[in-house]
């Protein structure tokens, strides 16, 4: 990803904390020449400094044929927003897009074991629905293991994170509050967040 300096995220804790909040990422990898992409929720663990993406795709899934052994991309892109000249001092400028990004990078490795995709998916129900475990606890075992048959797991280490925070960095600090009142009382949900992450450097 093309980052220049004045847009470098922070730190890799605020690139971890980043996409477990944006945790709808795109999967891509590489058919030969042509790449191919899926869009997934992932769950993200860190264990002894280590990141570690997991999640699962349909068996039917064409993506599944490129991922042995192979480098993929995963990339969490979210909030992002159109910037407006008018929020600029002068007259001389130009519209542009303040946006957030991670780029991570690392090997694929499938679960095939159905108590390996079972963990998988406990962890994401625990993400994205604690109340929920109750009643799959109670769904009887035939019926998980008819619907793992259906999914294969996997697991990514991550070997490289890129973070970039586009946010009027570049800009005046007058330019730079005048987009934050614009947005914090914006009706849009992403504006909104933009507002906050810029004032969040102020």
């Amino acid at each position: 990803m093309y980052i220049p300096k004045q847009y470098q995220g922070k730190s890799r804790n605020d690139a971890i904390t980043f996409m477990q909040r944006y945790n709808f990422g795109i999967i891509v990898s590489s058919a030969g020449v042509r790449p191919i992409a899926t869009h997934l929720p992932f769950t993200i663990m860190e264990k002894e400094e280590q990141v570690f993406l997991f999640s699962h795709f349909a068996r039917a899934n064409e993506q599944l044929n490129q991922l042995n052994d192979q480098e993929v991309l995963i990339i969490f892109s979210e909030p992002h927003a159109y910037i407006s000249p008018r929020f600029y001092n002068k007259k001389e400028n130009v519209p542009t897009w303040n946006y957030l990004s991670v780029h991570a990078y690392g090997k694929v490795r499938l679960l095939h074991k159905e108590s390996e995709k079972m963990e998988v998916l406990e962890r994401m129900i625990l993400d994205f629905e604690p109340d929920y475990k109750k009643q799959w606890d109670d769904l009887s075992g035939k019926y998980k293991s008819g619907m793992s048959r259906g999914i294969v797991a996997f697991e990514i280490k991550v070997e490289e994170l890129q973070y970039k925070e586009k946010l009027s960095q570049n800009k005046k600090e007058q330019e730079r509050q005048n987009i934050i009142d614009a947005f914090s009382q914006s009706q849009h949900d992403h504006e909104r967040e933009i507002a906050k992450y810029m004032n969040r450097d102020q």
